[in-house]
């Protein structure tokens, strides 16, 4: 606090000084707003980085907890759709801290929203206001996904309240690329190019994988990180 108050003395503004947060996971919440007042949630996704670049996203986030009690400040939203029941304490939670956001900010668009997971409650951690890298999964693993939602709500068109039918992944192609046969063999694999120049630490693509069940989906995945040159060890989902 001393040293904080000490720069803020020196630079002749206030400062915002946030704290470490020892928290269980990264979440993220979609949620698109449409100019006619529509409202459109994307199930929560469990997020993993390596080296500060998101490696690995996990949707609907597994085992989610039951949430406790919501910070008293804030008021809830009434009605809001409900994009999955698998998880609907946290899932519910994030829609309507999400639903604030849109409100207040009078937003149209698709906007991500990084939650901690923390002791049952979420969170929030930053915003992002466009389509995520941690969305892309919804163009194999959703009927409507996260870009089709955005254009309809900048063009004025309804959002579609989109439909999971069960879980995914997506596994970010960082640098180099991997064999494209291999990755079509495995299946529930769907492989995204970007049309970049392979270079260290960059996004050149990403894998969507697909499957009937969780088990399923991390086999698939594990399958996808083996072909990936240099990716290390898999992040696994923690499930809460």
């Amino acid at each position: 606090r001393g040293e904080a108050a000490a720069a803020g003395e020196e630079l002749g503004a206030g400062l915002i000084v946030a704290g470490c947060v020892a928290f269980e996971r990264e979440l993220r919440v979609l949620a698109g707003a449409g100019r006619e007042g529509g409202r459109a949630f994307y199930p929560l996704t469990e997020n993993h980085h390596r080296g500060g670049i998101l490696r690995v996203s996990y949707a609907p986030a597994p085992g989610l907890a039951p949430l406790r009690a919501p910070a008293p400040a804030l008021t809830p939203a009434p009605d809001l759709p409900r994009t999955s029941d698998l998880t609907p304490s946290l899932q519910s939670e994030a829609e309507r801290l999400a639903a604030l956001v849109l409100d207040r900010l009078d937003y149209i668009g698709v906007l991500a929203i990084e939650l901690f997971e923390v002791g049952g409650r979420l969170l929030a951690n930053e915003m992002a206001p466009r389509v995520h890298n941690s969305g892309h999964w919804t163009l194999d693993g959703a009927d409507v996904s996260q870009f089709e939602n955005h254009i309809r709500a900048v063009t004025g068109m309804p959002l579609a309240t989109p439909r999971v039918p069960g879980p995914a992944a997506m596994v970010n192609v960082i640098g180099e690329l991997p064999d494209p046969g291999a990755v079509a063999s495995i299946p529930g694999a769907h492989l995204h190019l970007y049309g970049k120049a392979p270079r260290p630490g960059r996004k050149i693509g990403h894998v969507n994988v697909t499957a009937r069940d969780e088990a399923a989906v991390m086999r698939a995945v594990s399958r996808v990180w083996e072909l990936l040159p240099g990716a290390g060890e898999l992040p696994m989902a923690t499930g809460g």
